[in-house]
């Protein structure tokens, strides 16, 4: 089978350290084209991976007709501007999360996703595609842990640099979006629901305005999930999950290694057992499963509407620190 034809928009570290070199290495994705809002950069980048083409705009990367389908690893507030502009270019598009500055922005990219029923969208929650999360899943829906009750996790790291983009309000920074999103993401994986409700407990930057340190909780119908994030914080990464009968924990749940094989421990009438997953890459298997999906004109595998309702929680958790109460989430 043939290799989708990529074009990054952005020479954004996400896209340098992780994307590119992961799609490099993707049975249905190659990278042939690479855009910056400055030709020397694009040039460097072209250089540094031997990627064939490189603009010194992102519009003209669009407008080469060899192009399948863009990754946008773009700042947050520049996500939907750009999706819709690749979109009206006749590009797939797979958006770096989270998608959308909020619900509303969110919406409105669906909506117009929807004028190009030809066309594949997806935020790219990478975890997902990870053997270890697929696994986890598999194991609690098939009741290895009993009935799953509550899950427990955090994601953190220290940057106190002005000029970060994680500590820029305007450009949708903040340990919520840039981290938490992905608590917030397995516990509605996992439960398989959206949550009923959240509360939460922010501490937001005096200077920059962003929430450096976010603790909460989602309620579901049926148990509920405790997380913190933070950006100003030592370094961290966990998730544990507890059911009636069983938990499971990660060894590093968000970013696993990719050049050893990764572990999670089931627990289980007291017994420990270790499973080991193959060295994977979890970014090459989202690139591959996304342009798979347009090779054989399959549904994503993950819908826009996860993306609003993630974002969604989000606001939510806002919402709570300014009310100082628990905020009811109203299913749509």
């Amino acid at each position: 089978m043939r290799k989708i034809k990529w074009g990054i928009i952005s020479t954004a570290s996400i896209a340098m350290e992780q994307v590119i070199p992961a799609m490099l290495n993707g049975e249905f994705s190659e990278v042939v084209a690479i855009a910056s809002r400055g030709i020397a950069k694009a040039e460097k980048a072209a250089e540094e991976f031997k990627i064939p083409k490189y603009f010194g705009s992102y519009e003209d990367l669009l407008n080469d007709d060899e192009i399948e389908a863009v990754y946008i690893p773009l700042p947050n507030h520049l996500h939907v501007e750009w999706a819709i502009k690749a979109m009206n270019a006749g590009k797939h598009v797979l958006i770096e999360k989270p998608m959308a500055m909020n619900s509303q922005q969110a919406i409105e990219l669906l909506k117009e996703a929807e004028k190009h029923p030809d066309l594949k969208i997806m935020e790219a929650f990478m975890y997902k595609f990870h053997p270890q999360w697929i696994k986890a899943k598999e194991l609690i829906d098939t009741g290895e842990i009993g009935t799953l009750k509550t899950i427990q996790s955090s994601f953190s790291f220290f940057d106190d640099d002005a000029e970060s983009i994680t500590n820029s309000k305007e450009f949708g920074g903040g340990s919520l979006m840039d981290i938490g999103c992905y608590s917030i993401s397995v516990s509605r994986l996992l439960f398989g629901e959206e949550p009923k409700s959240v509360m939460a407990s922010i501490e937001y930057h005096p200077e920059y305005e962003v929430d450096i340190l976010a603790t909460g909780i989602l309620e579901f119908e049926n148990g509920s999930s405790s997380f913190f994030c933070a950006t100003q914080l030592d370094y961290t990464q966990q998730a544990q999950i507890f059911g009636t009968k069983g938990s499971i924990r990660f060894e590093l749940p968000f970013n696993p290694p990719d050049d050893k094989p990764s572990k999670i421990w089931l627990t289980k009438d007291e017994e420990v057992t270790e499973i080991e997953f193959e060295i994977c890459n979890q970014y090459t298997l989202q690139a591959d499963a996304f342009s798979l999906a347009i090779l054989e004109d399959k549904a994503t595998p993950v819908h826009l509407n996860d993306a609003i309702s993630n974002v969604t929680v989000i606001e939510k958790l806002h919402e709570s620190q300014t009310s100082g109460r628990r905020v009811n989430i109203q299913s749509e």
